[in-house]
């Protein structure tokens, strides 16, 4: 089993309502275990700015699909909640965005799957959700918590903890 961890975004609808739903559906298409969720986290748009502003969260779950399989069952669940890829703006608005940020300490560059996540520590607003969950997990050689050292958390605030969100 491996551990994985997956960052989750969306701006378009009810997107504190999706998350445990598609969490729930991730879980399942992917035969894996929950082990951690963080809150959830308001966040400014990136990289296209003009824009409503996300909200972003973590999860880490336990699984035994290979990392390529694990991304087609993510982009199954993207679509299931309206997310159309070949559709969309770059960086633009979305329903559900979900991204493989690690899968315990696999390295892989190919053009359809790079892992760690070749951004990730460009991005606070996956930084400060991951390291609620995983300060101490070293990606790339680097303490997730000690990676967001680097970088300004402006505009990103924690939300208040849903009736639902039942941290794992």
């Amino acid at each position: 089993m491996a551990s994985v961890l997956i960052a989750l975004g969306g701006n378009v609808g009810d997107v504190r309502a999706t998350f445990p739903k598609a969490i729930a559906t991730i879980c399942g298409m992917a035969h894996a275990t929950l082990l951690a969720r963080s809150s959830d986290y308001a966040t400014p748009p990136w990289g296209e700015e003009d824009q409503a502003r996300f909200v972003n969260a973590c999860i880490e779950i336990e699984t035994s699909l290979d990392p390529h399989a694990l991304l087609v069952a993510l982009h199954r669940v993207e679509q299931q909640f309206g997310r159309d890829r070949a559709g969309e703006r770059r960086w633009g608005p979305r329903t559900l965005d979900l991204d493989l940020i690690a899968y315990d300490n696999v390295a892989i560059d190919k053009p359809d799957l790079t892992l760690p996540h070749p951004r990730l520590f460009e991005r606070a607003f996956v930084l400060v959700p991951l390291a609620e969950i995983a300060p101490d997990r070293v990606i790339r050689g680097r303490r997730v918590a000690e990676a967001l050292e680097d970088l300004s958390t402006e505009g990103i605030e924690r939300l208040p903890d849903s009736a639902w969100s039942g941290k794992a």
